[in-house]
């Protein structure tokens, strides 16, 4: 399934993109195009090449095969000139511990060999976009999993990057950090900031992609805005049904005909359906009595789960 976004400057451009590791093939063909000002999102399971499509973005990772270009530049022989316009985020925060917020942010600029009155202006601007201001002079280490988030955020942008890349960004955070940074990202892209991201959040990819690649086994199982996705893969609703023994679970065959697809799990019975409270109605007249009934929106999960299946990948 491939969903047109906007037509606008494509600052990176992918072609037939191939990373072998041996035998082992971890992208195996794929095409995709960010553009400026935009929230490319990259969901997958463990395993998918999500994390090495993200190197071979980074220039740490040379392509195997296919065509790569960022911001206009070749990675094989312009890694250097296009380091210089990214900013990185890692899954794992690599702050020095040992040293103030403010000194991460100063050591980093010197990275870009950024004179210190230029570094010392954006370290002022970047701690209040991180709402850190008032810890700027507090040793890292004490700081919460939140705060060090946003600090590696901030320090990924002294060197003002065209473009931002970010693996796994709320990973291990509380519910309040993640919205926090959910609402820095934002402000980020509104200035014009692109960005990339991988992530394992569903609720996350919704609220800030404008874009998405689902990959699976290495190559783009489906693409779209998550509003495309839902619309193309998904009814507009989905009831989920729990009966309290499996015997009493309707199979498939006696669901036939109750909205547009039947799913039968373990734990529960999902409906997809336009109108869910009709479908509901529906099952009620057959006799069926479940324990539990709910009635919601379909979800880019659902999307996700009926791409790469419901097997679970370590």
């Amino acid at each position: 399934m491939g969903l047109s976004h906007e037509s606008a400057e494509v600052l990176v451009s992918a072609q037939g993109l191939v990373k072998r590791f041996g035998d082992f093939v971890a992208v195996d063909g794929i095409d995709f195009e960010v553009r400026r000002q935009e929230a490319f999102g990259f969901l997958g399971p463990n395993g998918a090449g999500k994390s090495t499509t993200m190197r071979m973005l980074g220039t740490v990772s040379t392509p195997t095969e296919g065509k790569l270009n960022i911001l206009g530049l070749d990675p094989t022989t312009d890694g250097p000139a296009i380091r210089s316009r990214l900013g990185v985020v890692p899954q794992e925060d690599s702050l020095d511990t040992e040293l103030t917020v403010r000194q991460n942010l100063s050591v980093y600029g010197r990275y870009f060999d950024l004179p210190r009155d230029v570094i010392k202006e954006r370290s002022a601007e970047l701690l209040d976009f991180a709402r850190l201001t008032d810890r700027a002079d507090d040793l890292v280490e004490p700081l919460s999993g939140g705060m060090k988030r946003r600090l590696t955020i901030a320090r990924a942008l002294i060197n003002r990057p065209d473009l931002l890349l970010l693996d796994e960004p709320t990973t291990g955070l509380d519910p309040q950090a993640r919205h926090l940074l959910w609402e820095r990202l934002y402000r980020l892209k509104q200035s014009g900031v692109s960005l990339i991201i991988t992530t394992h959040y569903m609720d996350e990819a919704e609220q800030l992609c404008d874009f998405l690649v689902v990959m699976d086994n290495g190559r783009i199982a489906a693409e779209g805005s998550p509003s495309d996705l839902i619309r193309y893969y998904c009814t507009r609703e989905v009831v989920e049904l729990r009966f309290g023994r499996q015997s009493s679970a309707p199979d498939e065959a006696k669901m036939s005909g109750i909205g547009d697809r039947v799913e039968i799990l373990p734990d529960r019975v999902l409906v997809f359906a336009d109108d869910g409270e009709s479908a509901l109605a529906a099952v009620s007249e057959r006799g069926f009595r479940p324990d539990s009934s709910l009635v919601r929106r379909a979800t880019l999960e659902d999307v996700f789960l009926r791409v790469t299946g419901r097997t679970l990948v370590d």
